[in-house]
């Protein structure tokens, strides 16, 4: 029994190092589950930190920790294309878009029938994002307690921000289909906006939205990404929502998306690095 115990001991030994290096041989050699990786989109999927974008041009503000880069390191891609830019609209998927430093080519330029892995942020421009938070901003001075900005967008019974949500699910739908046509052996991943204020309350005047603006606001982000939610199922795509997390608003002590004075290097009223790298974390799941 003496002389086995160390026999046993050394064969253990040996078969778990041979196992070891079988299995970091298979990994090294392992082939990446994505082969090409081409991101689309507008600022939420294109900015990060300030001190980390890159210029081509710069004005797209594309930064190398947004959730496209973040998604590329953690999948280990093998080859990785961000065609991603700030303002971009569905229109620009197929045309070119003019920014400080150039043109950024129609994004859809960077598609291949090679590519196996798209993800693509759109459509807040195309309903007018910056100049529905420029209004509200605005007229929250006037009734900081009330509901100024409901009252402009529904004037008249009718809710104008609700109809240009429905009047986009068309061009969202085509770009769907226009991925598919150019990459048809690629999965499409369509991702929403991240929360950007919470269900109610707010933080008048650090984020000027009137207390009653608050909740309809976060309302027509939620309508927003149930009509992005609608378009990737009819299209074939696998949607990812990071807009139901909770406390990680503008207005939280963990922010996710800055406010009109942004805490970290970020821009204003968009993702930080580590809201990005939330979606990313939220993208690998759905990948699995």
């Amino acid at each position: 029994m003496r002389r086995l115990l160390p026999l046993l001991t050394t064969v253990a030994a040996i078969a778990t190092a041979t196992v070891a290096t079988v299995a970091l041989t298979g990994s090294a050699n392992a082939a990446p589950a994505f082969g090409k990786y081409v991101a689309l989109g507008d600022s939420y999927a294109a900015v990060g930190s300030l001190d980390n974008i890159h210029g081509d041009p710069i004005g797209c503000a594309r930064a190398t920790d947004n959730y496209p880069s973040d998604v590329a390191s953690r999948l280990g891609v093998g080859s990785f294309v961000d065609a991603t830019c700030g303002g971009a609209q569905t229109v620009h998927m197929t045309q070119p878009q003019g920014v400080t430093g150039g043109d950024n080519a129609p994004q859809f330029d960077s598609l291949t029938p090679d590519t196996s892995l798209v993800t693509v942020t759109i459509s807040g421009n195309d309903i007018g994002f910056t100049d529905i938070a420029k209004t509200c901003a605005e007229k929250s001075f006037t009734n900081p307690f009330g509901s100024p900005c409901k009252k402009h967008f529904t004037e008249g019974g009718t809710d104008q921000l609700a109809e240009r949500i429905n009047a986009v699910a068309g061009p969202v739908s085509a770009v769907l289909a226009g991925i598919h046509e150019r990459a048809p052996q690629a999965t499409v991943v369509l991702v929403g906006y991240l929360r950007i204020l919470p269900p109610e309350g707010g933080c008048w005047p650090v984020v000027p939205f009137a207390r009653g603006d608050v909740p309809y606001f976060d309302g027509v982000e939620h309508q927003l990404n149930a009509m992005l939610g609608a378009q990737a199922a009819a299209n074939g795509a696998t949607f990812v929502n990071p807009g139901d997390v909770l406390g990680h608003d503008v207005c939280s002590g963990d922010k996710y998306v800055e406010g009109l004075i942004p805490e970290s290097l970020s821009v204003p009223v968009h993702p930080n690095a580590n809201g990005q790298a939330y979606v990313a974390d939220q993208i690998a799941a759905a990948l699995g």
